[in-house]
């Protein structure tokens, strides 16, 4: 509207506003009506800034006053004039975008900035795993009140740098503020200003360092019984150390599987043909929503009834048998991707199952254990058991899909649901949780008895069920208590790390060394080096919890099989004989 009137009296205004056409021109060869209905030219101009290949008001206050480029009102390009607050208000949820893409971008400079400390912390874990592993195999008991003293060590560092930080932000304005008085921020540094946000924390290191030091207490009698098969555990990792690798091998499968299920949900989501609706400004068009043609949407008798009317691109889809079983096929395509990925894991139970297996049940160490035991186990593993490993990772499967079901109506029926409704649907989450649970337990006993009996998966299943029935006792003590010594390993690794990692970041080592200077979020690349960490060491160690499992399965087998005598002799060392035998020996006394 400006432009008609303003070119008559100067080119310039014509000049300006045509660079912002489809295809500039000198003077205008239709009319502006024309022009702007046939969307040739943008119907009103104003400063702004790119976002998403899409135009956003670029705001701006000038003593005080909100403007768009030096205006504080505009034409809308409807005849209506409109001020800098009321698109203020309309494109706040669009700024709170670009405040998170802001946030994001310095994230990424963080990361770009630590990318090489953060790949030499991962390593540093991955060596200190390694050096774990190797070392519980002669001072088992040294490292584990290392594990037990470093731990508790970490923790109090914790509670003591909360309290200090607790400490010094009595009296400064506004550190008495609640997280709720701060509400949602960006900028996750503001939470560090306040007293509460280190209470918090000093009260959670506070409780889990009491905690740690109760089990401690309370399972005195059996960390002996840990240690001893610590020991074994390391034993056969020595003589076995390809299984140390094998984590690797498990990670490639299923980066292979999610990369599958990905490729597949893109190809359903996006087949079919492009549908384009028609769009009008604020509803006045009685054909919106329908679909049109954008190629000749301009020659249709839409275009004339509805002349701001738009034929935007909604979505690929199609009316045909195959486009309306498009989500069933989705779904189809989560369970077979669940169903590989417990698949995977299955196989890496089974193989080093297998391997540790023939460690243990060769009678004259390491003489008679066959040559690469674990390529052999994984061959026979893949030949002979396939089956049974698919069998037990579709249980697994199937109870995952009833569970993304469930979540998928609880997301759907939200608003419509009552206080009934609610409870049940929350006891079926937590009756599925449990569910799962115990079945991906007793799955990995089964796949120990699967690699030593070569049986199919019901009755490898039924055997370990019974097996570890009539040792409950056995295996509710030395189960948890070598689970919970491993944990402690994981969280020394990450814990380690993780402190050097905060003192390099914070600036904390200058006379060492010298960290990177110039970090918007240093929390950014100490979680990643924390995690990683964790991630690394819980590679070793799951490798290390499975052949413990497995020498405990063995040990259970060889007494119920054997007595020791020149007949039948146990196959297990002597130090596990002596250390599990004498409760068993002294239970027949009585």
């Amino acid at each position: 509207m400006e432009i008609e009137f303003a070119q008559k009296t100067s080119q310039n205004y014509w000049t300006y506003y045509s660079q912002f056409c489809k295809t500039p021109f000198g003077k205008p060869a239709k009319a502006l009506a024309q022009l702007l209905l046939d969307d040739d030219c943008p119907t009103a101009i104003f400063p702004s800034k790119p976002f998403l290949q899409r135009c956003f008001p670029d705001f701006a206050t000038n003593n005080g006053t909100l403007t768009v480029g030096n205006k504080t009102t505009f034409e809308d390009g409807s005849g209506r004039t409109r001020n800098a607050i009321e698109l203020r208000t309309a494109a706040n949820r669009v700024n709170k975008i670009l405040d998170a893409r802001a946030v994001g971008m310095k994230i990424f400079e963080d990361y770009a900035t630590t990318w090489y400390w953060i790949l030499i912390g991962l390593t540093i874990a991955m060596l200190l795993s390694c050096m774990f592993v190797i070392l519980l195999r002669f001072i088992a008991g040294i490292l584990f009140w290392v594990f037990m003293v470093g731990v508790i060590g970490i923790i109090g560092y914790g509670i003591w740098h909360c309290y200090q930080e607790y400490n010094n932000l009595q009296g400064r304005p506004n550190s008495h503020l609640s997280v709720y008085d701060l509400g949602i921020q960006t900028d996750i540094s503001m939470y560090f200003q306040l007293k509460q946000t280190w209470l918090a924390f000093m009260i959670i290191l506070c409780i889990l360092e009491v905690f740690i030091i109760l089990m401690l207490i309370f399972l005195r009698e059996r960390i002996r019984i840990s240690i001893t098969l610590l020991k074994e555990g390391s034993k056969a990792i020595g003589y076995i150390p390809t299984t140390l690798i094998y984590p690797i091998l498990t990670f490639t499968f299923i980066s292979i599987c999610i990369a599958y299920w990905a490729v597949i949900a893109i190809y359903l989501a996006t087949s079919g043909v492009p549908i384009y609706k028609v769009i009008a400004p604020e509803g006045k068009c009685k054909h919106e929503n329908t679909t049109c043609n954008p190629e000749i949407f301009n020659t249709t008798e839409i275009a004339k009834a509805c002349p701001k009317a738009q034929c935007n691109f909604a979505f690929y889809g199609g009316k045909s048998l195959y486009h309306q079983y498009v989500p069933t096929f989705q779904m189809f395509n989560l369970f077979v991707f669940f169903w590989l990925i417990n698949f995977v894991i299955a196989l890496g139970q089974c193989a080093l199952a297998g391997a540790f297996a023939s460690y243990y049940w060769a009678f004259r160490k390491p003489d008679d254990i066959p040559p690469y035991p674990l390529f052999t186990a994984f061959g026979r593993a893949i030949r002979y058991h396939t089956g049974s490993l698919a069998f037990g990772s579709l249980l697994l499967a199937l109870i995952q899909m009833f569970k993304i079901v469930l979540e998928y109506l609880d997301r759907r029926l939200k608003d419509a649901q009552n206080n009934i409704s609610k409870f049940l649907q929350c006891c079926l989450k937590c009756c599925f949780w449990c569910l799962e649970n115990v079945i991906k337990y007793f799955n990995r006993n089964a796949y120990v008895m699967i690699a030593i009996y070569g049986k199919n998966f019901c009755r490898s299943a039924r055997d370990a069920f019974n097996l570890l029935m009539r040792n409950i006792l056995k295996v509710a003590v030395m189960d948890k208590v070598t689970d919970f010594v491993l944990i402690l390993g994981k969280i020394l690794v990450a814990g380690c790390i993780g402190m050097l990692a905060f003192l390099l970041f914070t600036q904390r080592l200058p006379m060492i060394i010298e960290g990177p200077t110039s970090l918007n979020y240093y929390w950014v690349p100490l979680l990643t080096v924390i995690i990683g960490s964790y991630l690394v060491a819980h590679g070793f160690f799951s490798v290390y919890a499975m052949c413990i499992d497995t020498i405990f399965i063995c040990f259970l087998e060889d007494l119920e099989r054997n007595d020791g005598s020149t007949e039948r002799p146990y196959y297990m060392s002597q130090s596990l004989l002596k250390i599990l035998k004498e409760p068993t020996l002294r239970a027949k006394k009585q």
